[in-house]
């Protein structure tokens, strides 16, 4: 993956439907088929098939030339904390205001006083009924303009933002064309014709290249976009050749930034029933999903905390993450991550394989950790697991900072994840052998 491949995704990404459509599109264009859920699936053979689920989750596999033995999952989603808008024209001092609400837990006061736009889904009334479409504004169209310090003299003594009061953005004078007709506008149909919407904002700027030597990146939606990426070009390039028996299956879930609680989130049976079905439609032994199962791993991936410059006593100083040090293998005492010995060790050894650095995050023991996608995806999909990521700055900010090299070495560590021919001997006991 190209660091132009990565700030296309990034850029096109601008809502969860957004960043689906965009790896559909890959998917499109290396020759996976695509599937709906409501369908029956004839599956053939050395081919690749993919599906959607709420135009926001994709999951993407390929059939091995003969029987299934097991599975080779990495999983990372598609959204990121953003204000999700509930009302189109608010009449406020001689202006018209959008109302918006918090998805996620976000740094609040990055997204203060730059240019926004509004992008997202929305229902059309067609012929045959109702259909989904991407809908993007695609230019500067909004902002939340911060209050003068003159207004507010302690603002730079800590600021409690309140969401519904400073977090509200203009849109424009009282009175102008309303959103709805310009979203109707965009779209190409009649205002009347637009039946609902799952709107949000988000930050136009582009991603770009920082420091001496271009060694960082800002942008935009790098958590968890990134990961995205670079999970999606490694199981391109891998999957063809990845013929163990073990099928590889890529999947970018939503909703995480909320719990992973909806049908598209990792909390679902999303991915399960993609599997299950999978093997239905193949040729397969009795026991067969239990027996696959249990010859199975599977990588939660999502971004990781970096060592601050300006915070550095917030990390826990025995184990450092640094920009540009390689993947992030992720643990917690208590399960927060999926990491353990046995996982940990089978991906260092992947890692190895693939010469990608290697390096661990564990939070301070008297700070309390975040979670990701992983022990809820365990849930219906109990495989091994390791939780792991890229360390970045600026976490659930507007605009984030990563390192150029490390999506480079994500990118090496999923592909030999996928290529290894990785089989479980018994409880406890692995071979790894990489195939040609």
């Amino acid at each position: 993956m190209e660091q132009a491949q990565l700030f296309d995704f990034l850029q096109a990404g601008v809502s969860p439907y957004h960043a689906a459509a965009a790896a559909a599109r890959l998917l499109d264009e290396a020759g996976y088929t695509r599937l709906q859920e409501a369908d029956f699936w004839n599956l053939e053979p050395r081919h690749g098939y993919y599906v959607t689920r709420n135009n926001s989750a994709v999951v993407a596999w390929r059939v091995p030339a003969h029987g299934i033995g097991g599975w080779r999952v990495t999983a990372s989603h598609s959204d990121s904390p953003a204000w999700r808008v509930k009302n189109f024209a608010v009449p406020a001092a001689g202006c018209t205001k959008l109302n918006v609400e918090g998805y996620g837990g976000m740094n609040m006061a990055t997204w203060l006083d730059r240019p926004l736009s509004v992008a997202g889904r929305a229902l059309v009334r067609t012929a045959e009924g109702l259909e989904a479409r991407l809908v993007d504004i695609g230019r500067d169209l909004v902002v939340i303009p911060s209050l003068a310090p003159h207004m507010d003299r302690a603002v730079n003594d800590g600021h409690k933002y309140n969401p519904q009061v400073d977090m509200q953005p203009l849109y424009g004078p009282e009175g102008c064309r309303p959103l709805g007709a310009l979203l109707a506008e965009t779209l190409g149909v009649a205002e009347s014709d637009v039946a609902d919407w799952d709107l949000s904002l988000y930050v136009r700027q582009a991603p770009a290249a920082i420091g001496p030597g271009g060694e960082y990146f800002m942008a935009p939606r790098i958590d968890d976009l990134e990961c995205a990426a670079a999970t999606l070009y490694a199981f391109l390039a891998a999957a063809p050749q990845a013929d163990s028996g073990c099928a590889p299956v890529w999947a970018m879930l939503d909703n995480e930034e909320v719990g992973s609680g909806t049908r598209q989130g990792a909390h679902s049976a999303f991915v399960r029933d993609v599997l299950d079905r999978v093997l239905d439609a193949v040729a397969h032994s009795s026991q067969g999903m239990q027996r696959a199962l249990a010859n199975s791993f599977a990588l939660s991936v999502d971004n990781a905390h970096a060592v601050h410059p300006n915070f550095a006593d917030k990390a826990d100083a025995a184990n450092p993450v640094h920009m540009g040090g390689g993947v992030v293998l992720k643990v917690n005492a208590n399960q927060k991550y999926t990491t353990n010995a046995l996982s940990g060790a089978v991906l260092r050894e992947v890692c190895r394989l693939a010469g990608a650095p290697v390096q661990l995050f564990a939070n301070r023991a008297d700070v309390p950790g975040g979670s990701t996608l992983g022990n809820l995806l365990s849930q219906s999909l109990p495989v091994p697991m390791a939780d792991i990521g890229l360390a970045q700055l600026g976490m659930h900010s507007a605009v984030e900072t990563a390192s150029a090299a490390d999506a480079a070495a994500l990118v090496r560590a999923v592909e030999m994840f996928y290529r290894v021919h990785l089989r479980c001997l018994g409880d406890g006991q692995y071979t790894l052998e990489v195939l040609s």
